[in-house]
């Protein structure tokens, strides 16, 4: 009897194990000035303006609608993406996923290190794209404005609007 007893409380506890979810990573919005700490996942909310300096991001960057990004010297885990962004700028940086900036106006990369793509596409602003390291692709498709720079290293393809950087 003691062998089945063990079993059955084996038994509750693997079924309440399996009852138990991951905590999600938290999202810290951001509308003025972060410095040097550390969040999991941020955005920045439609037409505000954040401002990041030596800022690690465990998870994703997202840009909102009509919201403007100006980071120097952060460190991202995962991507930075703007969707209808005013502005991404993004200086001295190093992002561990994409950088993908969608229907936006301005934007301005430099001096980073990208281990995945860069991706501009149907973006209507200036966009300048310099002296990065880029180890996927370089897209860029379909802007209003072609974009602008040089001296990047792409360890993948360069590709239409950007095939020159």
């Amino acid at each position: 009897m003691k062998g089945k007893s063990s079993l059955v409380v084996l038994g509750a506890a693997l079924a309440g194990a399996a009852l138990i979810t991951p905590a999600l990573a938290e999202e810290r919005t951001c509308r003025g000035r972060i410095g040097a700490t550390t969040v999991d996942n941020l955005r920045v909310p439609q037409g505000a303006t954040c401002t990041l300096k030596r800022t690690k991001v465990k998870g994703t960057v997202k840009v909102e609608q009509g919201a403007t990004l100006n980071a120097s010297s952060i460190r991202v885990v995962g991507n930075v993406q703007g969707e209808g962004a005013a502005a991404v700028n993004v200086a001295r940086s190093r992002i561990g996923g994409s950088v993908q900036v969608v229907q936006g106006r301005r934007s301005r990369l430099s001096g980073n290190a990208v281990k995945g793509d860069v991706q501009y596409f149907e973006n209507r602003g200036r966009i300048s794209i310099r002296r990065n390291r880029i180890d996927g692709n370089l897209q860029c498709k379909e802007n209003n404005r072609r974009p602008r720079g040089g001296g990047n290293v792409v360890h993948g393809n360069k590709e239409d609007q950007c095939s020159r950087l």
